[in-house]
């Protein structure tokens, strides 16, 4: 007999073809109309030192549809004597597609010459995770994290070219808030660079844990629709950490923390369109743990949640 679980899986799997068939190939979870990806940020699983390769290998033994990359890892990786070919085999054998990939090219800072080098940086990295079939990689105030006098309007001009340059690689940056920093850190922010940066091809890169540190809060995303938002960050936070003392580290799987977890599930489905959910932690307690245990574990949970808004 069939369970809902699987007829939803079939459902989802046709929409996704004809939605996004780089992802859907890998064939595992897709969701109804409104698209739902499931993807692993290496992040979760960096503290038991699988390596890159092993990373990507327990996502696809967990059940993932996608991994989320590192560009420092794929590039420590070549460093070391590996080659693209065989990361190309490893990832194509696992049944994962690579969904993104995390930067910190200095694209929006003020100094002319640090910013040309971080349009330099952002191109190769672009080109590198290209050959791996990516086609979105983050774009946060990396270089201006420190300071608060950001001009919005020239950070929506930066990013108008850092879109040109995602035309011309194939990856897509992702405006990326960090709720830590003094320059972009809420969603109105974020929302205001991409409506000022006049593109159709603006996209956010969110994440619980940010807009709540942030002190965004999760309404503002009623105010997102369609691809906007493509992909993220899926994690949770605990109430017993005052929210300005909160870092990485506090972050736990969907579900188990504070935050109105359902609620915003149901945002991201209203919204529409593809939505990749990666799940990104940093929980030192977790990479205790096994790392495939922890893989599967968030995964379900993320599942989970999805079945309780599509």
């Amino acid at each position: 007999m069939t369970t809902r679980r699987e007829t939803i899986k079939l459902i989802g799997a046709a929409t996704a073809a004809s939605v996004m068939p780089g992802l859907a190939c890998a064939g595992r979870t897709a969701r109804r109309q409104h698209e739902f990806v499931f993807c692993l940020n290496t992040s979760t699983i960096r503290g038991q030192e699988p390596g890159l390769t092993g990373s990507v290998e327990i996502a696809g033994e967990a059940g993932y549809d996608a991994v989320e990359l590192w560009v420092g890892e794929v590039q420590e990786y070549l460093e070391r004597g590996n080659s693209l070919a065989e990361l190309k085999r490893v990832i194509r054998s696992s049944g994962v597609k690579v969904a993104g990939a995390i930067g910190f090219a200095p694209w929006i800072v003020d100094d002319d010459e640090q910013r040309r080098k971080g349009f330099i940086q952002m191109e190769e990295e672009m080109n590198l995770m290209a050959e791996l079939d990516c086609e979105r990689i983050a774009a946060p105030p990396a270089g201006f994290h420190q300071r608060r006098d950001l001009d919005y309007r020239k950070a929506a001009e930066r990013y108008g070219k850092l879109l040109d340059l995602g035309r011309k690689t194939g990856v897509m940056p992702h405006l990326e808030l960090w709720g830590g920093s003094m320059s972009l850190y809420t969603l109105s922010q974020a929302l205001y660079i991409a409506a000022e940066t006049n593109d159709p091809d603006v996209r956010i890169l969110a994440d619980v844990y940010h807009l709540f540190r942030g002190g965004s809060g999760f309404n503002g995303l009623k105010l997102v629709r369609g691809s906007a938002i493509e992909m993220f960050h899926i994690n949770d936070y605990p109430g017993d950490v005052p929210r300005e003392e909160q870092t990485d580290a506090h972050r736990v799987y969907p579900g188990d923390g504070v935050a109105p977890i359902k609620e915003i599930m149901s945002e991201l489905h209203e919204m529409g369109g593809v939505k990749v959910l990666s799940l990104e932690l940093f929980n030192r307690d977790y990479w205790k743990q096994d790392a495939l245990e922890v893989a599967e574990t968030g995964l379900n949970k993320m599942k989970d949640l999805v079945e309780e808004v599509v």
